[in-house]
């Protein structure tokens, strides 16, 4: 697969403090990349230096192979922290005032854009008139002036309601699927990026701990029914016939089936039904936010 962003070392030091040390990250074409992390990890920082907005202490990164990321900037679009939005102009002319920004002379792309972020009408509006979902929707319109290859945005769901996270999810998927977009996007918000992100970098105390894939992740957190017996193949026998066929046998003769977890009891009642015993029925492994929890140091801390 084609890189996208490569960071190498990437650290950012405030005074004596240190805000992200030494991160290394890697996006492929057509990624939606999760960056998580609790407040305060660093996120934000990356974003920022990434984007340009603020210069690395040290490390370096770079875009599509390009180490002169002059060359790449305008292959990237941005949303850092909360859009920059001109309130007392309409949601065309806050697109016409950052195309002349560009140096694009021909806003014939605004309708375009407009109607792919579902703005076409609310065209007329005050930005100030827009509900915050809209204002979002609104950023990621303005980054995507110059048809960018790729999306920085920070926290982009942050303070929405329902609606507006699933609008913005939508219009991400979209970009995604149907544009090949690449995408980093932040946020503490772990189940609206399970439902978007292809790979993830967890962010603690601004060290990349782990970068993982979504096939990854769901392995790591796949949860199971453990069944400890004294007869596992008996306990193989009685799960075929129940068309539970997903399991395995442990070497100390406890048996895992990777069902739906509900499903304990009636399994436990069919092995008793066969003069079956087990010694214990439970669940292991963990869940998403369990995992992410642990690998963030805990939720005893902010």
């Amino acid at each position: 697969m084609t890189s996208v962003l490569q960071t190498h070392s990437l650290t950012k030091v405030y005074g004596s403090q240190t805000v992200v040390d030494h991160v290394s990250m890697n996006l492929q074409r057509g990624d939606i990349y999760g960056l998580i992390g609790r407040n305060g990890a660093g996120k934000t920082t990356i974003m920022k230096m990434i984007s340009g907005l603020s210069r690395p202490t040290s490390g370096s990164y770079e875009f599509f192979g390009e180490k002169d990321n002059r060359k790449t900037i305008k292959r990237i679009g941005c949303l850092i922290e909360c859009p920059a939005l001109y309130t007392d102009m309409s949601v065309q002319n806050n697109l016409k005032f950052y195309n002349k920004l560009l140096g694009i002379t021909d806003d014939s792309n605004i309708d375009e854009i407009l109607e792919l972020v579902d703005l076409s009408d609310a065209k007329k509006k005050t930005a100030r008139k827009l509900s915050l979902g809209m204002k979002q929707r609104l950023g990621i319109a303005i980054a995507l002036i110059g048809n960018p290859d790729m999306l920085i945005l920070d926290e982009p769901v942050n303070g929405l309601d329902p609606t507006g996270i699933v609008e913005v999810r939508n219009l991400l998927l979209k970009l995604n699927q149907e544009r090949g977009v690449t995408i980093l996007i932040s946020s503490h918000i772990l189940g609206e990026l399970q439902r978007l992100a292809t790979r993830y970098g967890i962010i603690e105390k601004g060290v990349l701990v782990e970068e993982l894939s979504h096939e990854e992740l769901l392995e790591k957190t796949r949860q199971a029914i453990q069944i400890d017996t004294q007869d596992a193949k008996a306990v193989a026998v009685a799960l075929e016939e129940m068309d539970l066929k997903n399991y395995k046998i442990l070497p100390d003769q406890k048996v895992q089936v990777f069902c739906d977890t509900s499903l304990s009891g009636k399994i436990n009642a069919a092995l008793a039904s066969k003069g079956i015993y087990a010694e214990s029925i439970s669940v292991v492994g963990q869940d998403l936010e369990a995992y992410f929890v642990e690998k963030m140091g805990g939720a005893d801390h902010e």
